[in-house]
């Protein structure tokens, strides 16, 4: 689910439903800190890409389960990666035997005004024997999140101050 808050930043609840048990998505050590981190996309990830049709750029925003994120702007297909300045992503894991849910609320990230977005939402599920890679469209061959093909969603923003 994507949404908005009161505030017009971006809300979204990323669910995985099955044996939630089998999806390797370790917490964070005792006393750590969520943090910025890169190669997230090696285990349990779910990622947010964002494109406003103001050229060809797009930010890609990634998290992990245990509160880790990480978020870079690309000036086109796969290049000019730079780390994205924002603020730390409120991340909340909820595991269930059958669903693991991760919910995010982005405070930087308004979507009031953009009449022209398009976005991609995907998932990197790890399990013990394999990475498995999941969103709402992937291009022909083999899954790749950053391709324009991959934007598919074109919301109509609805508030979702009391949806988490």
């Amino acid at each position: 689910m994507l949404g908005r808050d009161e505030r017009g930043a971006a809300r979204l609840c990323f669910r995985m439903i099955g044996d939630a048990n089998r999806i390797v998505a370790a917490p964070l050590a005792d006393g750590a800190q969520p943090q910025r981190r890169d190669e997230l996309w090696r285990h349990t990830c779910c990622e947010l890409f964002v494109h406003d049709d103001t050229g060809n750029g797009y930010r890609e925003y990634n998290f992990a389960p245990c509160g880790h994120w990480a978020a870079y702007r690309f000036s086109g297909y796969r290049t000019g990666k730079v780390s994205l300045e924002t603020v730390a992503p409120r991340i909340v894991l909820d595991r269930t035997p059958m669903v693991l849910a991760l919910s995010v609320t982005l405070a930087d990230l308004l979507l009031d005004g953009l009449q022209s977005l398009r976005i991609g939402i995907a998932c990197i599920v790890e399990t013990p024997t394999e990475l498995s890679y999941w969103a709402l469209a992937h291009p022909p061959g083999r899954p790749d999140f950053h391709h324009a093909l991959a934007f598919v969603l074109t919301p109509r923003l609805e508030h979702t101050a009391d949806s988490f």
